[in-house]
């Protein structure tokens, strides 16, 4: 059932794909794929390039996917290990969702942050109580780490994830090793 649904979704994303997003498998697994997220306009995230990694169990779609972000970025619902804090990815989930669905969530989430219900409280504090400072630092690591892959695809040095551990940003995460 998960592969047939699967194909099903890749066939819909290579027909109409969303806007400011590609997905599909990595290699000839259906159940590994990679995805690119645009940074939507309008947000710090503007000229941004995101990957993100789609894993499916073989309960899909009546569990979510894991999704995950390669790339680092600013932001209080995605942590230093990429982790998402969305809604659809964890309790919210339906069957009735697609990775379409799921990709335009995401985008939503960049333009639209939820500090309230944060995965790290640091980023959702400064989110809510200095919105320039927040932005200023959400478009500085978008630069930054766009610039690195950038760099990478020029130079031939091979990308693999932004995440080292080392954040310009001097947070406690080691209660956010999961989404929320």
């Amino acid at each position: 059932m998960a592969t047939r649904r699967i194909l099903k979704e890749l066939r819909e994303l290579q027909r109409d794909p969303p806007m400011s997003c590609s997905a599909g498998p990595v290699g000839e697994d259906m159940f590994h794929w990679q995805a690119t997220i645009m940074g939507p306009n309008e947000s710090p995230y503007t000229g941004g390039v995101f990957l993100v990694t789609i894993n499916f169990s073989q309960d899909y779609p009546f569990k979510p996917p894991k999704v995950v972000f390669k790339t680092k970025v600013f932001h209080p619902n995605i942590n230093s290990n990429g982790n998402i804090c969305l809604d659809i990815l964890k309790d919210q989930w339906s069957p009735a969702l697609t990775i379409s669905k799921v990709l335009l969530s995401v985008c939503s989430l960049l333009t639209d942050p939820n500090p309230d219900d944060p995965l790290v409280p640091e980023i959702a504090h400064i989110c809510k109580t200095d919105k320039a400072k927040y932005e200023a630092m959400a478009r500085s690591w978008t630069q930054n780490y766009y610039y690195k892959r950038i760099h990478g695809a020029v130079t031939g040095e091979e990308y693999v994830s932004d995440y080292d551990g080392d954040d310009s940003l001097s947070t406690s995460e080691s209660s956010e090793d999961e989404g929320s």
